[in-house]
């Protein structure tokens, strides 16, 4: 391929030769463009400054090979319409489905180095909630290029995450066109909660099993999501995460408990739940009101984010 090029750029000299030669005005640049020899073709990148990272990066023209870091990342950058140039995502990524089938370097937070470069990427793409930071470092002290944007799960959050990764791709009217389409997703889910005569007030599970069984507060993705959904959070009192407490569970008196699909399957399901102290004796649970949807979709902060903030508003007020 290599070859071609240097023929078809030693073709190209000739033929402006012997344009300068028969016209006084010189010879007009031809495009030649640039055949690789994988399965992409090659993509500029521009500056990410609004990342704080990763300024200055590109796509390799030879050999353009992306790795996506967390899951959100990933959707907004096969959303841009380049995933296939990604050689290679995190655990936590698995969607759209051509992810599942790509190799993996691990969870974003807890990355080795070593893995991720063994597959050889030019351009290494997520948020700053990837890490640690000797991990992110040593990568970035290889030379490959590191792109890091702001994880704020908020809907201003996911705009400006979207622009910052479509500029540094050389998306930026894709990218605008994403935006466009949350916001008139978020319309949509608006007008249905407007509409709707329930503010049910929800709590937020986080399970990893019957030993790890927290709740959120304020200042988490869970509760943006749930206020976006017309609903209220039953927790207010702290920020973060907390272990849950019978008496905390009591307290919050939620009428709809939300939890990830692997989390309620974590503690064994409904049953399980159920089993948790404080559980059954809230509304929701005397009610069986316990809504489970499938977590990188609920706290998505990317591209599907309208869409989740409608399911979500629906799915709490089904009886």
């Amino acid at each position: 391929m290599h070859n071609l090029f240097r023929k078809l750029t030693l073709l190209c000299a000739i033929l402006c030769t012997i344009g300068v030669m028969l016209l006084v005005g010189g010879c007009a640049p031809i495009a030649i463009p640039v055949v690789v020899e994988t399965d992409v073709q090659s993509t500029p990148t521009a500056t990410a400054e609004a990342a704080g990272e990763g300024e200055g990066a590109t796509v390799d023209a030879d050999t353009p090979r992306i790795i996506t870091l967390g899951g959100p990342v990933t959707e907004i950058v096969f959303a841009l319409g380049l995933g296939e140039y990604v050689v290679a995502v995190d655990s936590s990524s698995y969607y759209p489905e051509a992810v599942t089938a790509l190799p993996q370097v691990g969870y974003q937070r807890t990355l080795a180095a070593e893995g991720v470069l063994a597959l050889d990427p030019t351009l290494i793409v997520g948020s700053t909630e990837a890490g640690p930071p000797e991990a992110i470092q040593q990568l970035q002290d290889t030379g490959v290029d590191v792109v890091l944007v702001e994880a704020i799960d908020t809907v201003e959050g996911v705009k400006d995450k979207i622009r910052a990764l479509a500029v540094a791709l050389d998306r930026e009217e894709e990218g605008e066109a994403l935006i466009t389409k949350i916001e008139a997703d978020l319309a949509e889910a608006e007008a249905f909660v407007s509409s709707a005569s329930a503010h049910p007030r929800v709590l937020f599970i986080y399970a990893r099993g019957a030993g790890a069984v927290n709740v959120a507060g304020i200042e988490t993705g869970a509760h943006t999501m749930i206020e976006l959904a017309g609903a209220e959070n039953a927790v207010t009192e702290f920020e973060g995460y907390l272990p849950l407490t019978a008496e905390a569970a009591v307290a919050a008196a939620p009428d709809v408990i939300l939890l990830f699909q692997t989390g309620l399957e974590s503690i064994g399901g409904a049953e399980g739940l159920l089993e948790v102290p404080g559980v059954a004796q809230t509304p929701a649970g005397q009610n069986g009101r316990i809504v489970a949807m499938d977590g990188l979709f609920l706290l998505n902060f990317g591209p599907r984010m309208g869409e989740a903030v409608l399911a979500l508003a629906q799915n709490i007020r089904e009886e």
